[in-house]
């Protein structure tokens, strides 16, 4: 099966909101993020990169960034010993903590290809409210560290909201005493 396409950031599709999916899910939708999710676990096959040479690794991946503006996303990555995967639609952030936190080493994102100098202020710990595809029914999700941040990227793209609008130009590696580094 051939890679899906994405869309890169100067597309202005990628700034547009994305509308609510209606459930039950149809067999297209629940199909579209199966493939999404294999791309993403394709992504981290370092073999599969050589052979295509346009797909980058990625964790995560926006119903956006593939041309649809659904509020559909997925995650996917190892984290010590097990797999973090979600396969979600119309995800919302219903709590989120007080700590903050960033990834020292900076976001990127499958859809943009220049790097962005900065980091990126985020919850440390999110509560996600949506309909969980391979669970078949509504979730909600407690989230902490790389997985929240993952998921607020994400759900970013959901708003059209890209990584680097969050980033504080004055001062981008700044990071306030009292964030998680991660």
């Amino acid at each position: 099966m051939e890679p899906l396409k994405i869309i890169k950031d100067n597309n202005p599709l990628l700034r547009k909101k994305s509308v609510e999916v209606s459930l039950p899910l149809s067999k297209e939708d629940k199909d579209t993020l199966l493939n999404m999710l294999n791309y993403l676990k394709n992504s981290q096959d370092e073999e599969y990169r050589n052979k295509h040479k346009n797909v980058r690794e990625g964790i995560g991946l926006a119903a956006p960034q593939i041309g649809l503006l659904k509020r559909m996303l997925v995650v996917y990555f190892h984290r010590e010993d097990e797999e973090v995967t979600h396969v979600l639609v119309n995800p919302t952030i219903i709590s989120n903590s007080a700590r903050k936190c960033v990834l020292k080493s900076g976001e990127g994102c499958l859809s943009v290809d220049n790097p962005h100098e900065g980091v990126v202020y985020r919850d440390y710990k999110i509560k996600v409210k949506a309909y969980d595809v391979l669970k078949e029914k509504e979730v909600i999700i407690t989230a902490i560290g790389l997985e929240s941040i993952v998921l607020q990227h994400e759900i970013d793209h959901l708003s059209g909201i890209l990584y680097y609008d969050r980033i504080n130009k004055m001062n981008p590696n700044y990071i306030p005493e009292g964030f998680v580094e991660i």
